[in-house]
């Protein structure tokens, strides 16, 4: 059975944010996205009162890479934060979900039913690391979908096809000769954070960690 998985490779990452350019234009789902999103305009909102809801963030919402300083001057580091949905084996955003719209796939693909969203915000509370928001044009709840309809044509995710540096691998866990799966196998990646897991929620999402880089 196939079990899909993603490590990203800290060390690898460079920040230049591809990854999160190839998701926008991956799933642009509405040409019209510089107009008021319906869902606001419902709500007597508008684009520009509310900043923190510009058109473009709304579609910067799947994957996302955080810049983080950590030390003090002179010791210090600069890290890249990777946050995505982890679709985790033991998802919660499922579990709370009270109409089924959330469910995880065959293959561990944690997704979303748009027919069957109501827009609750159940999993979104749920989700212990922040992956899910509301789309305000599509009137549901998004998150990132490995493209799970680019792996139906035989292809990666946007995002890991469009690293330049090959921070972000994709593959099945259940094939031991894929990538991930040696990678994982080694006992090299962490699931879940740079920190391990969170809540028992046995995640798909592997991360490399950064190794501290000497001054010469």
């Amino acid at each position: 059975m196939t079990r899909y998985a993603m490590v990203i490779d800290l060390n690898k990452c460079v920040g230049c944010n591809a990854c999160a350019a190839a998701c926008i234009a991956e799933n642009l789902l509405s040409p019209t996205y510089y107009e008021e999103p319906p869902l606001l305009r419902a709500l007597g909102e508008s684009v520009k009162e509310r900043d923190a809801r510009k058109p473009i963030e709304q579609l910067w919402m799947r994957t996302r890479v955080h810049r983080i300083y950590i030390g003090t001057y002179p010791n210090t580091q600069l890290v890249f934060v990777h946050n995505l949905c982890r679709h985790c084996d033991n998802a919660p955003c499922v579990a709370v979900c009270p109409t089924g719209a959330s469910y995880q796939r065959e293959d561990g693909i944690v997704a979303v039913n748009p027919e069957k969203c109501i827009l609750c915000g159940y999993c979104v509370a749920a989700c212990p690391y922040g992956a899910r928001s509301v789309n305000y044009y599509t009137r549901t709840i998004d998150k990132c979908t490995f493209c799970y309809h680019r792996l139906a044509e035989g292809r990666l995710p946007a995002c890991v096809e469009t690293c330049p540096t090959g921070a972000r691998m994709f593959g099945d866990l259940d094939d031991p000769e894929s990538d991930v799966s040696r990678i994982v196998r080694s006992g090299s990646a962490v699931a879940g954070t740079p920190g391990g897991a969170l809540a028992g929620t046995q995640p798909r999402l592997y991360f490399v960690l950064q190794q501290p880089r000497r001054r010469e």
